[in-house]
């Protein structure tokens, strides 16, 4: 009889990468349409008059009947290729790093880690993956932000691949494809720590309970409350990040200039800017990540790991 394989064991890296990989793309294809409302919800701070996107369905709504459904899967493909990469990274990196400080710190491996080390590794990882992965992220808010165009016009950005060489040209490597790292650093470092560390916390509460087994409702409920405390630390950033990312005119002459002005024209809550969404769109998220990050790890799981 071939032993049962350990669930709390980490996975090799490379099974590790692929699940959390594979994880994380379904996730983005089952929720981008949230994320393109969110996307749109944050940036038109930057247009004068009455808004014209209002809440989650109405921007949903709106977005469809001028642009057409399929409007909604704008940046698909680029985030796509953000989800494999940073995804991967950011979610298949946790567990091994969380399992190298607890190694170099000296704790024991059979209790349930420190907060604060859960947290240090999630800043970690999330930090590494989107220093490598910020291009992708890029090109999605780009395509995301670009609205209907009139009839005839050829769209600026008709791919992704094609997107990452035209602002490249255009706007240099690393000032264009890079732009935002700063904002887009501090932010997934955030929020991954956030959704990493809370949802790992609250699957280790849920369990020891007894109440929950280390099963599909466990894994729901951490995913939603993680993307909870995803939005509640991260949304600042992320909306600093998405505005710095769409400035194509160069209205902000950096990520404290466009703090400052955000803050002066719209106050305080404009850092909350789709914030209904944005839970929505992070609350499905990592419920449907972490959900398939669960079930693609146990199929990947071998007799030896």
């Amino acid at each position: 009889m071939s032993p049962t394989p350990d669930s709390s064991k980490p996975l090799p890296l490379y099974k590790s990468f692929v699940a959390s990989a594979i994880a994380a793309c379904t996730a983005e294809t089952l929720t981008i349409p949230l994320d393109t409302a969110k996307v749109r919800l944050q940036i038109q701070g930057h247009v004068e008059g009455t808004p014209k996107y209002k809440g989650l369905i109405g921007t949903v709504a709106t977005v469809a009947r001028e642009e057409g459904p399929l409007a909604l899967w704008k940046g698909l493909e680029p985030g796509l290729h953000r989800q494999c990469l940073f995804g991967g990274l950011r979610i298949g990196l946790y567990d091994p790093v969380k399992a190298f400080y607890i190694k170099t710190l000296g704790i024991d491996p059979n209790k349930d880690a420190p907060f604060a080390l859960k947290v240090s590794a999630g800043l970690t990882t999330g930090a590494l993956g989107i220093a490598i992965a910020s291009p992708t992220d890029l090109v999605k808010v780009r395509m995301q932000t670009e609205g209907k165009l009139p009839e005839g016009a050829p769209k600026k950005y008709p791919n992704a691949f094609r997107a990452y060489g035209i602002i490249a040209r255009e706007e240099g490597v690393v000032k264009g494809l890079w732009r935002g790292i700063g904002p887009n650093v501090a932010r997934n470092a955030i929020v991954n720590a956030s959704e990493l560390a809370t949802y790992d916390q609250v699957k280790a509460t849920l369990l020891a309970t007894g109440i929950f087994e280390d099963g599909i409702p466990c894994h729901l409920a951490s995913g939603l409350g993680a993307g909870f405390f995803a939005v509640i630390c991260g949304s600042p950033v992320d909306v600093v990040k998405s505005r710095m990312m769409g400035d194509v005119n160069h209205k902000y002459a950096g990520v404290l200039d466009c703090f400052v002005k955000t803050f002066k024209t719209e106050g305080l809550l404009a850092f909350y800017s789709g914030f209904i969404p944005n839970f929505a769109r992070l609350g499905s998220w990592n419920a449907a990540m972490f959900l398939t990050v669960e079930q693609v790890k146990k199929l990947m799981r071998g007799p030896d790991d």
